[in-house]
This record gives C-alpha cells, structure tokens and sequence, in this order.
C-alpha cells in the first residue's frame, strides 16, 4: 500500500491519538481513550484505510 498521509495529517494523528490514550491514565480514566490507539498506529505507519476507501490522499509525494 502507498502512504497517503502527508507530514501534517501524520503529526495531527500522532498527537490527537496520544490524547486520546492519556485519557485512560489520567482526566476521566474511562477505557474510551483507547481509540486513540486508531489514529496513532494511522500516524505512525502513515496509511489510512478509510482514506484509501474513500480515494483521498494528503501525501505531496506521487506514487509511481
């Protein structure tokens, strides 16, 4: 699969998913904030299915 997540979109995902998570160590401690394991794995690997599905693509790189 071809990344289709450009250097913004990553570094978003990355830090809305680390929210997300602390929310499970501290705040309301509630095991919702374990959906930010979601767009942190998305930032990291830099592949989103959803916007594969839905055909879009943030990545300024062209894929041969």
């Amino acid at each position: 699969m071809t990344k289709n997540e450009g250097t913004i979109d990553r570094a978003l995902r990355v830090i809305v998913g680390l929210v997300l998570l602390s929310l499970v160590f501290i705040g309301p401690q509630t095991m919702w904030g374990l959906i930010g394991i979601v767009p942190l794995a998305t930032g990291l690997i830099g592949i989103c299915p959803l916007y594969s599905i839905l055909g879009i693509n943030t990545c300024p790189v062209k894929s041969r």
